[in-house]
């Protein structure tokens, strides 16, 4: 497979009209999100953000913290393929609504979830990388994504402590499952 890093991004795009990724070709996206500042990098099987449909693989590694958010107009999915993590589904106030345990098939929990209404949501790792395949409908543009105004900012003082808050309430939350 060829791959095209996207300059200080931790994103990679494959290139060709076949993309076959395997085990070995995500050495480098693993490492990445372990040295990112941000926790996080990508391996993007479509083109380009403008294509309609947008494939990537993507690696959270522990302590990333992604905002929560909602997506006008699109869905999403994910296929866990290695790690495991938590999507946590917020009611517009902020109040915890649910929380989806995911993990790779062998492990019982759910392996595989698709989000399709404009709902407030964020993910935990709990593992020290979590790898899976994410589908979602492009073309990408930033003004798609509303970001939750009761959550800190990526990057701001107060984003470690939202996250140990999420933490310590999902034990009390609805929905949750082992």
């Amino acid at each position: 497979m060829t791959v095209t890093p996207v300059t200080n991004t931790a994103v990679f795009v494959a290139t060709g009209g076949v993309v076959r990724v395997a085990a070995a070709d995500l050495v480098a996206v693993v490492d990445e999100s372990i040295q990112s500042p941000r926790k996080r990098a990508r391996l993007c099987a479509h083109p380009g953000a403008t294509d309609t449909l947008h494939e990537m693989l993507i690696c959270l590694a522990q302590g990333t913290y992604v905002r929560p958010h909602r997506h006008t107009c699109k869905s999403e999915s994910f296929h866990i393929i290695e790690g495991e993590l938590d999507v946590v589904l917020f009611r517009h106030d902020g109040a915890i609504r649910e929380v989806i345990r995911m993990g790779p098939y062998a492990t019982g929990k759910t392996f595989f979830y698709r989000l399709m209404e404009p709902c407030f949501h964020t993910v935990l790792v709990n593992t020290p990388h979590v790898l899976f395949h994410e589908t979602t409908n492009g073309p990408f543009d930033p003004a798609d994504t509303e970001f939750a105004s009761w959550a800190p900012a990526e990057g701001t003082p107060g984003a470690a402590a939202f996250l140990d808050t999420v933490r310590s309430n999902i034990t009390r939350a609805p929905g949750v499952a082992a």
